[in-house]
Formats: structure tokens, C-alpha cells, sequence
């Protein structure tokens, strides 16, 4: 009596029998995420003209030499901003011009008229 042996394959979804001329199938290389040790997410990675970019390295080179920059440079920016905003809107500040200032602006302007 001779043995068997059976493996799962996940492509199949079955068990399958090995013998002499079986192969297995190729699994993915990848099993675990690593995005944040490697430069997977750069895989075939192009700007918009063409040139390769597919490493951190060369992401860095192509960005410095194009003057250019990637949004979480201006995170001050954007909170100064957005305080700033928060204070126009609440406290009048910062050139706000409320409509109480219009209705001002257009008696006078009214009054001026009649006179």
C-alpha cells in the first residue's frame, strides 16, 4: 500500500494529490504588507510625464529636481489657515465684513442722496 499526499490549493479551492510529476503552483512573494519597509508602493510608479519613479529615491531626486513638493509640507500652512478662517467667521476678524456693515454702508450712501 503506498502513500498519499495531498495539498490544498488555494487557486483551485481543493485538495490536491501530489505525485512524481506535480508542480506547485507560484505564490505570491509578497504575504505580508512591508509598506512600511520597503518601496512596494512605488512599483511602477510614473509622473505624469513619463519619467520612472518607482523608489523613494528616485521619487526624492525627480521632486527635488522639479521644484516640486508633496502636501504634508504646508500641514502649518493648512492649520494657520484654517485658524485664521475659524477667526473671520466667529470674531470678525482679519477683513470680515459683517452684514450689519453693509446695511450701514448702503443708509449712508441712501442718506447722501436725499441731501
Amino acid at each position: 500500500m503506498t502513500r498519499r499526499r495531498y495539498i490544498y490549493d488555494s487557486v483551485k479551492g481543493e485538495l490536491v494529490e501530489v505525485t512524481p510529476g506535480y508542480e506547485a503552483p507560484q505564490r505570491n512573494v509578497h504575504t505580508s504588507d512591508g509598506l512600511l519597509w520597503n518601496d512596494r508602493s512605488y512599483d511602477g510608479l510614473r509622473a505624469t510625464d513619463g519619467t520612472d519613479i518607482s523608489s523613494r529615491s528616485k521619487h526624492r531626486e525627480y521632486m527635488r529636481l522639479n521644484n516640486l513638493t508633496t502636501m504634508d509640507d504646508f500641514k502649518q500652512s493648512f492649520d494657520q489657515s484654517l485658524k485664521r478662517k475659524a477667526e473671520y467667521v466667529t470674531q470678525g476678524k482679519h477683513g470680515a465684513v459683517k452684514r450689519e456693515h453693509i446695511e450701514r454702508a448702503i443708509h449712508e450712501l441712501q442718506q447722501r442722496r436725499r441731501k
